[in-house]
C-alpha cells in the first residue's frame, strides 16, 4: 500500500479571448464579447506517496473560490492515509464536508484514481470496466448574449447547423439569463425548425426562469419541438423534487435534474420522489469518480439514464464505463469563442468545439490513470498561489 505524504494545490490563471461576462460571475455567466480578454482561474491538485507515486488533476469547472476553499480544507485529511483506500477516503471526506456543498472533494478523489491507474499501468476506464472507446457528444452552448454572438434565435440556429456539419448529433441551448419565457420558447422552436430532425436538441435554462408558470410555458414549447430533455428550468435552483414532479405531470418532455443536488443519497431521494426522468452526475461536482460511479449505479438500479455534466478526462472515463448514459457534454461552446477550460494538455487532449470527430464522438484517453499529460511548466508560469500540505 502507498501512504500519502504530500498534497499540493496549485492555483493558476489563463486568458480566454472573445469571452466576457454576460451577467454576474462564474463560468455560466460568460459569453461572446468580440475582442474581450477574460482571465480565468483554475487549480491543480497533486497527491504524492511514500513510495514515489503521484496522482494529478486539473480542474475544469469547480475552480470557484468556494470549491478551492473546500479542497484546501479537505487536503490535510489525506495525509497518512493509504492512497489505494479511495472508498474509505471518500467516506471520510464526505463527513468532513457535511456542512458545505462538497464541491471541493471531487478533484482530490480524481487525483487518487489517477495515482492508482499509474501505479497499475492501466487507464481509469480499464479500472472501472469501461468498454466504450468513443462517446457520442453534444455541443452545449454559452448563454445567449447581446454582443453579436448567440444574440438571436437565428444565431442559435446557425450555430446548430455549424455543429451538425462538424459531426455533432445533438446540441443543448442555454438561454439569455433574462428569464424571458417567450424569447426562450421562440428560440427553441426556431432552432428545431431549422435543423429539422437531423439533431437531438436539449434546453437548459440554468434555473433562469422566474416562475413555475414560465417553466411550464417553455416546457410545452419543448413538447411541440420534440426536445430530448428539459434541464434546470426555474429558480428553485434545481432542488425541489415536488415542483419538478408537478412539471413532469404537465409536459411530455423528459426532465433532467440533480446537477445541483450533491451526492448519491440526495439524488436517490429526488428520483424516488418523482422529481426527474434522468439523473445528473459529475466527477468534479459529486465527490469524484468514486461518487459519480455510485450515481451511475443508482440510476441503473432504477432503470433510468444518468447524464454526465460538463467535460474533462475524468468525465470521459466515467462515461466509458456507464451503459445508461447518452451523451458527453462539450461545454461551453459558441461561435468564435473558446471553451474556457484550462489549456494545460501536452498530449493533444481537447474539449474545444472541434474535439468531436465526423462520427459525432470524442475518444476516451487510453494511457495510465487519466491518460493525459499536463503542462506543468505552463501551470508554474501562470501560478498565483501554491498550497502544500505534508
Amino acid at each position: 500500500m502507498s501512504r500519502i505524504t504530500r498534497v499540493e494545490v496549485h492555483v493558476f490563471g489563463f486568458d480566454a479571448h472573445n469571452l466576457g461576462a454576460v451577467r454576474g460571475a462564474g463560468v455560466g455567466a460568460f459569453g461572446y464579447a468580440k475582442g474581450a480578454r477574460t482571465r480565468i482561474s483554475k487549480y491543480a491538485v497533486i497527491v504524492m506517496t511514500d513510495n514515489g507515486l503521484r496522482g494529478e488533476y486539473v480542474t475544469h469547472w469547480v475552480a470557484s473560490g468556494s470549491a478551492l476553499g473546500q479542497t484546501l480544507m479537505l487536503a490535510p485529511y489525506l495525509l497518512g492515509k493509504e492512497a489505494e483506500a479511495r472508498e474509505l477516503i471518500y467516506d471520510d471526506l464526505k463527513r468532513q464536508a457535511r456542512q458545505f456543498d462538497h464541491m471541493g472533494h471531487g478533484p482530490l478523489d480524481i487525483a487518487l484514481w489517477d495515482l492508482h491507474g499509474k501505479k497499475l499501468g492501466a487507464s481509469i476506464s480499464e479500472l472501472l470496466g469501461g468498454y466504450r472507446t468513443r462517446l457520442p457528444a453534444y455541443a452545449s452552448t454559452y448563454h445567449g448574449d447581446r454582443n453579436g454572438g448567440l444574440d438571436s434565435k437565428e444565431a442559435f440556429a446557425a450555430f446548430a447547423q455549424q455543429c451538425r456539419e462538424m459531426g455533432y448529433g445533438a446540441l443543448k441551448i442555454h438561454g439569455w439569463n433574462d428569464g424571458n419565457a417567450r424569447e426562450e420558447a421562440q428560440n427553441l422552436l426556431h432552432v428545431r425548425k431549422v435543423v429539422g430532425d437531423t439533431m437531438n436538441l436539449m434546453i437548459d435554462p440554468a434555473c433562469e426562469l422566474r416562475t413555475f408558470a414560465d417553466a411550464l410555458y417553455v416546457g410545452r414549447a419543448c413538447d411541440e419541438a420534440n426536445y430530448f430533455w428539459y434541464e434546470d428550468p426555474f429558480r428553485d435552483s434545481g432542488t425541489s423534487a415536488f415542483a419538478h414532479r408537478k412539471l413532469r405531470e404537465m409536459i411530455r418532455t423528459p426532465i433532467l435534474q440533480t446537477e445541483h443536488v450533491r451526492g448519491v443519497e440526495p439524488k436517490a431521494d429526488f428520483l424516488i420522489q418523482g422529481g426527474t426522468d434522468f439523473l445528473r452526475s459529475d466527477p468534479e461536482y459529486d465527490m469524484g469518480i468514486t461518487g459519480a460511479m455510485k450515481i451511475a449505479h443508482l440510476a441503473e438500479s432504477f432503470g433510468v439514464d444518468v447524464e454526465i455534466h460538463a467535460c474533462g478526462p475524468a468525465h470521459r472515463h466515467c462515461m466509458s464505463a456507464t451503459r445508461n448514459s447518452n451523451y458527453y457534454e462539450v461545454a461551453l461552446v459558441g461561435p468564435d469563442t473558446p471553451n474556457a477550460v484550462p489549456p494545460v494538455y501536452k498530449c493533444g487532449y481537447s474539449d474545444q468545439l472541434d474535439c468531436v470527430g465526423k462520427d459525432g464522438c470524442v475518444p476516451v484517453p487510453t494511457g495510465p490513470g487519466l491518460g493525459v499529460e499536463y503542462d506543468w511548466e505552463f501551470i508554474g508560469k501562470n501560478r498565483t498561489a501554491l498550497h502544500v500540505f505534508e
